[in-house]
């Protein structure tokens, strides 16, 4: 065996998300007689690794390097800018230590998100070692992203996209073809159970044992597109009284038209049609599983979603699934096979879609067994953990 190729992530954020996760599995699943595996994780200033570094924990073979990467964002008073610039040369200083740090290791490349403070270091650590730069993309590049996070994707020697769709987008921003990459997310395969008790899932829930459950499973966002949902309800109202539908997420803070929450808005759309009684808002919820378990139908109506990691979830579980025909969703959902793809703000759509499952549970069962065995064979770590070796191997 030749000798090992040393990488490093950059994982700043204090509080992980989604992109944090997808990350984790590339890390544990990297082959380790190939690759060593290091990672900057966030730290305060005298180097103490702050809350971000807890999902590192468990990793084998995980090199962890403390790094101190800045404040998240600057305040605007005079007291708060003098502060912010002290911050700033402690970041430069950061990073130079960082950079000394990978040439001491042989370190030949350089991995972060798209996350501002990631891509900016990613960058910049990767000039200063003369290590090669991996950009990850979760989302579609655009112009409300800052200039800097925009420039680094142009010093990166390899942007990865999450989906066909990312890297597509990645490209017609006036990024490198040849520098852009796709690499589908996957899932901890093994830790969806679709044999979990619905019964209990629903009682603790509130929910009525014998109603048809439809849920979605995202942040309340505009995006998301959990109006169509709303708007699709009076039309499935006649032939399943007791539908309930199921509005998982947090709300995302932002006002929307007319200056409510999203979630007020949901609200009161859901009462102008008189269905205000079938839609349940779960707020936050870390058990995604649990809202899996206890639904019939997973439907997530975002017109351009980068990937949806929530329909791989919901296959897994067995479930059928419904997405938007653009996007990331057609790389993992086949229609007729594992669920349907329907036109974007279509509610009509989502209303068939969703009476053609419920009506038929010999069809959900058929498409729930299809959907647990593509995400086994086509969503799982290993597969995308071989699919960012072969992006390294090109620069090496």
């Amino acid at each position: 065996m030749g000798a090992r190729t040393p990488v490093l992530f950059i994982n700043s954020p204090e509080f992980p998300g989604a992109d944090t996760f997808i990350h984790v599995l590339a890390m544990r699943s990297l082959d380790r007689e190939r690759f060593e595996v290091h990672v900057a994780c966030s730290a305060d200033a005298e180097g103490k690794p702050g809350r971000g570094s807890e999902v590192l924990q468990g990793i084998p073979d995980l090199i962890l390097r403390p790094t101190y990467f800045g404040p998240t964002l600057a305040g605007s008073s005079a007291k708060k800018k003098v502060r912010s610039a002290l911050q700033g040369l402690k970041y430069a200083a950061a990073m130079v230590k960082l950079a000394w740090y990978v040439r001491k290791n042989g370190i030949r490349i350089v991995h972060s998100t798209d996350r501002p403070r990631d891509a900016v270091s990613c960058a910049l650590v990767a000039r200063l070692s003369g290590a090669k730069a991996v950009i990850h993309l979760h989302v579609v590049p655009d112009s409300w992203m800052r200039r800097s996070v925009r420039a680094a994707f142009g010093k990166a020697d390899a942007l990865i996209g999450v989906s066909k769709f990312v890297a597509e987008t990645i490209v017609a921003a006036g990024y490198v073809r040849e520098k852009t990459h796709a690499v589908l997310n996957a899932i901890d395969f093994d830790k969806w159970h679709p044999e979990r008790d619905p019964v209990a899932a629903r009682q603790e829930l509130g929910l009525p044992l014998e109603a048809p459950v439809v849920a979605c499973i995202a942040r309340l966002f505009v995006w998301k597109g959990q109006r169509d949902l709303v708007r699709a309800l009076p039309l499935l109202r006649a032939e399943f009284p007791g539908l309930k539908l199921l509005l998982a997420g947090a709300d995302d803070k932002l006002a929307s038209d007319g200056g409510k929450s999203f979630t007020a808005e949901l609200q009161e759309l859901a009462r102008e049609l008189g269905v205000f009684d079938q839609v349940i808002f779960t707020g936050f919820r870390s058990d995604v599983e649990g809202i899996l378990a206890a639904s019939d139908v997973l439907v997530l109506t975002s017109p351009l979603e980068p990937f949806g990691l929530v329909f791989c979830e919901a296959m897994a579980m067995k479930k059928p699934v419904i997405g938007v025909d653009k996007g990331g969703a057609p790389e993992i959902i086949e229609q007729g096979k594992s669920g349907f793809l329907i036109p974007k703000e279509s509610p009509d759509k989502v209303a068939e879609s969703l009476a053609a499952l419920l009506r038929d549970a010999a069809l959900r069962a058929r498409m729930g067994e299809y959907g647990r065995a593509q995400v086994a064979a086509r969503f799982t770590p290993s597969r995308m953990a071989k699919d960012l070796e072969a992006v390294y191997a090109q620069l090496t």
